[in-house]
């Protein structure tokens, strides 16, 4: 070969095997849009026949992404397993592992609401087995990936952090809104019962560790001004504890009003205080989430202009936790104002679901939005390995 002659690319960056190791756990997040978008039709305080079966098409097409993405995923770690360990050690793709558990908290919740009540007392069951192993990954997640970012040795500057850090973490409080759902299908009033208590265990460990994470990202915006143009939608990422909190402590309410009175857990009236402190801090952190909304409107005002990447995702999950939590206050005051406001906001997610998914089809067709960073680390740890074996030679 000649010096003009451009090198051929590998097998490995080409075909179907480029999609495979290029195939990142941001991914997932396709899951967590499409999943909201068919949670929020099937829940709309405005309601009709045919957005029912609209969200049953978004269930069915969210279903088979999230098995396809399961496949190219095992694939992926089967053929390449250094790329395993590469990811984990990168200080955001390993982030967006706690995609994954969220993603398949969707598909439970529907899985609920259209499933069950059709195929019977099995299905019950086999709703609950899937969410007793989406909690397991849940809290896996949470709590091992930000304690290999205390432990991997490398300096994590504050300017470079992203609001991905909460993804990880807010696995846990999905997985707890999903319990609460899946609480409420169960025959047995003590199954139900300790669905109930772990998921308030769930609430617990990630509603506080995502306001630790909240406190470091707003020094960091303070500090180091806006986050760059490539990653500027992560700004809306806090919505999605906030939003999502809030859902799910007015479920947990909910479902404490009911079950603890037929168990005989604590005393007769404790249901009601449950139900009643549930809706106050739900209310506060729909408020607070108020603040992170105009923060995140604000800095994209600002930027104006954006590329399209994978991350556009960010759009559609944490503002669809925060158009559930909308209509659920509205179903709990009652309130008309909660529930238009929270129709208007659904609305608008399912129209980012459509700008978004058309971006995402472009980039799968034109073959550009596959790209994995720590394939990039990976290639730089060789040459540095390479240089360290030179200078010992």
């Amino acid at each position: 070969m000649t010096q003009d002659q451009t090198p051929l690319p590998s097998k490995d960056e080409v075909g179907w095997r480029r999609v495979v190791r290029h195939f990142t756990p941001s991914w997932f997040s396709v899951i967590m849009g499409t999943g909201m978008v068919s949670i929020l039709l099937n829940t709309l305080p405005y309601n009709g026949v045919w957005l029912y079966w609209i969200s049953i098409i978004i269930f069915a097409l969210n279903s088979l992404l999230f098995l396809l993405g399961l496949i190219i995923t095992l694939l992926r770690y089967i053929l390449y397993p250094q790329i395993f360990l590469a990811m984990i050690k990168h200080p955001v793709q390993s982030c967006f592992l706690g995609t994954f558990p969220m993603g398949f908290a969707t598909i439970i919740n529907m899985f609920c609401a259209v499933c069950v009540p059709v195929w019977g007392e099995w299905a019950r069951y086999f709703a609950w087995g899937m969410w007793i192993f989406d909690a397991v990954i849940s809290v896996l997640t949470a709590l091992s990936l930000p304690f290999l970012m205390m432990s991997h040795g490398n300096d994590t500057q504050l300017s470079s952090m992203t609001a991905v850090w909460l993804l990880p973490i807010v696995s846990c409080v999905v997985a707890s809104t999903s319990g609460t759902i899946v609480a409420d299908i169960l025959p047995n009033p003590q199954l139900a019962l300790w669905t109930i208590i772990t998921s308030y265990i769930l609430w617990g460990i990630g509603v506080p560790l995502a306001f630790m994470v909240m406190s470091i990202y707003f020094q960091r915006l303070t500090l180091h001004k806006l986050p760059p143009r490539a990653v500027i939608v992560s700004v809306f990422l806090p919505l999605g504890p906030l939003g999502q909190g809030g859902f799910a402590i007015m479920k947990l309410g909910q479902a404490a009003q009911t079950i603890f009175p037929q168990t005989n857990t604590l005393e007769g009236s404790s249901g009601a205080t449950f139900y009643t402190v549930g809706f106050m801090i739900a209310l506060m952190l729909w408020a607070f989430a108020l603040v992170w909304l105009f923060f995140a409107s604000a800095s994209i005002a600002h930027c104006k202009s954006f590329p399209f990447n994978i991350g556009w995702w960010g759009f559609t999950f944490p503002l669809g936790t925060f158009a559930l939590s909308s209509c659920q206050l509205g179903r709990e005051l009652p309130s008309r104002f909660f529930s238009v406001f929270g129709t208007i906001v659904s609305v608008c997610v399912v129209v980012l679901w459509i700008v978004v998914s058309v971006g995402t089809l472009k980039g799968i067709v034109s073959g550009k939005i596959f790209f994995a960073p720590c394939l990039g680390h990976m290639a730089v740890r060789k040459c540095d390995g390479a240089a360290d074996c030179d200078r010992k030679v």
